[in-house]
């Protein structure tokens, strides 16, 4: 039971080719370097190894202040990618089969975004159609 946390990791503390699977619920989000995690979490998967893992993603470009608020990080908003990019790190790092087998929209209630933007800023990035969407991914190695 391996987590990422916050900060520069060389390599996970695993042998190659050690773990059958990974899983992840909204943590790869957190780190900063997105694609030397999955290069990690490729390199010590078996061959017939895979993972699974849940995460924040968008599309669209969020404002700001919304970028910069420590809450919207933690609650994985702001560390989101667009998720193309996303996938595309995914398909990269050499994974095959990618499926993205969840997808839900994360709905940001008025009464918080306000607390960062100005009325004609929501109004603006609602008419931008914005979207938040919390994803599950599988992939193969």
């Amino acid at each position: 039971n391996v987590e990422f946390v916050r900060g520069d990791i060389e390599e996970m503390p695993l042998p190659d080719a050690i773990v059958d699977v990974v899983i992840s619920n909204c943590v790869l989000n957190l780190v900063p370097d997105k694609e030397k995690a999955f290069r990690q979490i490729y390199r010590v998967l078996k061959p017939t190894g895979h993972f699974c893992v849940s995460d924040v993603v968008i599309s669209g470009d969020l404002p700001d202040p919304l970028l910069k608020d420590a809450t919207m990080y933690a609650g994985c908003v702001s560390g989101a990618m667009q998720k193309e990019d996303y996938l595309q790190v995914i398909s990269a790092a050499g994974f095959k089969n990618i499926q993205v087998r969840k997808e839900k929209e994360v709905k940001l209630p008025d009464e918080l975004l306000l607390k960062y933007l100005s009325e004609n800023e929501l109004q603006e990035f609602k008419s931008k159609k914005i979207g938040i969407y919390s994803i599950t991914v599988f992939a193969n190695k």
